[in-house]
């Protein structure tokens, strides 16, 4: 009963053509015949456009950051939303979205067509969600976005617990193929709007089901890409506030929210000094207990920073991630503040060296230098007038010119470096002052 209950929910689809050279497309063709659409215009669009939507929350990536770097910011395994939709590259996993949608329609409870008067009903909004036309007609943008949607959702449930494992399925059993999938998830460009995925989503369960919610599901699925202790903190914030999230860029960018926002200052210059002239000036490194990854102090000669994990998707995690502020939150551009402070700490691969040894970077990469080419590769632009660690740069700086500490740390390191020097020193001390009261005696005995 269940299987023909599924097949009337997707009768039209489940013939999808195995030639993906075949123009015919049953599930366009459903979409057509269901709607009768007013001809697309992409100039009526563009027009639109001049009025900046209130929705507006998913971009390209401004030409200056990709240069150079067009892996960081593309796709390599799935195409998510329309931007990058098509690409030859991509064109492998559209027989899956195809797969994961009928397994998607056989657990709701509303059918085909209602999904997709779902998403036609929310088409202008889902539009202007993106920072660009989506030169696109109504009813084959419709269509990417069920396919893309649905396939999100798959993929969020099935990495979240086997119970909601479908058909046999390879995308998530094989964890390659996981791995290579998800960190497609993490690209400004290669997003759908969540409350699109909040529609379809509620869809699945009705209200009497204990059933994990799609935040619990994203969560679940993006955690071990936040460095912060506050991450399980925050997420018990939106959950309990209802705090919107855009897309999931988005929402790694929330969970990783410094616990309380601080005014900033301006960097007088951009002199900051690396690892290697802080300890050469007597800064002694310690690891962070802050709860963000933002917590960075600088008190009596010592330096605490939070530990950062650099792995094989930080790279293209944060370079999304200062994409996005670049883009949408330059007056709290906090993740920005930090990479333009720790890609002028560690400048050299010494540098980075110097702080896998003190506990600050837990290097996954394996090469010191890789961390330090990866840091100064980060396009942070120029810091304001509001830079949120211009007085801990001032204080640096001014530790650094104190005559007094480097003439300390001299004296540390080249005469009380071991235990035996320092004995040996003590002892000629202790030898000089009986000497010293040895002639102070002789001569008063004298006179």
């Amino acid at each position: 009963m269940q299987m023909m209950n599924s097949r009337r929910k997707t009768e039209g689809i489940d013939e999808a053509p195995n030639d993906i050279e075949n123009p015919y497309d049953p599930l366009l063709e459903d979409l057509r015949n269901l709607f009768t659409l007013s001809p697309y215009d992409p100039l009526q669009e563009e027009l639109d456009l001049l009025t900046l939507s209130p929705y507006l929350c998913i971009y390209r990536v401004p030409e200056r950051l990709r240069q150079g770097n067009e892996k960081a910011y593309t796709p390599q395994v799935v195409s998510i939303g329309p931007l990058h939709h098509g690409e030859e590259h991509l064109k492998g996993m559209e027989e899956h979205k195809k797969r994961y949608l009928l397994d998607f329609l056989s657990r709701t409870r509303v059918s085909f067509y209602d999904c997709i008067k779902m998403i036609k009903i929310q088409e202008g909004k889902l539009r202007g969600c993106y920072a660009e036309p989506i030169e696109l007609g109504s009813d084959e943008f419709v269509r990417i976005v069920l396919l893309d949607a649905a396939f999100v959702i798959e993929f969020l449930l099935r990495y979240y617990s086997v119970n909601f494992l479908g058909q046999a399925d390879d995308t998530v059993t094989k964890p390659m193929m996981m791995w290579d999938v998800r960190p497609d998830f993490l690209l400004l460009e290669n997003q759908l709007p969540f409350f699109i995925l909040q529609v379809l989503f509620n869809t699945l369960f009705s209200s009497a089901d204990q059933q994990p919610s799609l935040l619990e599901i994203s969560y679940f699925s993006l955690q071990r890409e936040i460095d912060s202790k506050r991450k399980e903190e925050i997420f018990g914030e939106i959950c309990s506030s209802g705090e919107e999230v855009q897309h999931f860029v988005d929402l790694i960018r929330i969970l990783y929210r410094p616990l309380k926002s601080k005014t900033g200052g301006e960097l007088k210059g951009t002199a900051v000094p690396n690892v290697t002239e802080l300890v050469q000036a007597g800064v002694e490194f310690k690891v962070g207990k802050g709860s963000s990854l933002f917590d960075i102090n600088f008190s009596c000669g010592t330096l605490k920073i939070p530990k950062l994990t650099v792995c094989d998707t930080t790279d293209l995690k944060l370079k999304n991630l200062l994409a996005f502020e670049l883009c949408r939150h330059r007056e709290t551009n906090y993740l920005t503040n930090y990479v333009f402070l720790m890609k002028r700490l560690a400048k050299t691969p010494k540098d980075v060296e110097l702080l896998v040894e003190y506990g600050i970077i837990d290097n996954w990469l394996g090469d010191a230098k890789k961390i330090s080419t990866l840091l100064l590769d980060f396009d942070t632009g120029v810091v304001g007038n509001d830079y949120y660690y211009a007085s801990l740069c001032k204080d640096l700086n001014d530790y650094c010119r104190s005559r007094r500490h480097k003439w300390m740390t001299n004296l540390r390191r080249n005469y009380f470096n071991t235990p035996w020097r320092i004995i040996s020193i003590v002892a000629a001390v202790i030898l000089l002052i009986l000497t010293s009261i040895q002639t102070v005696c002789s001569i008063i005995s004298i006179a």
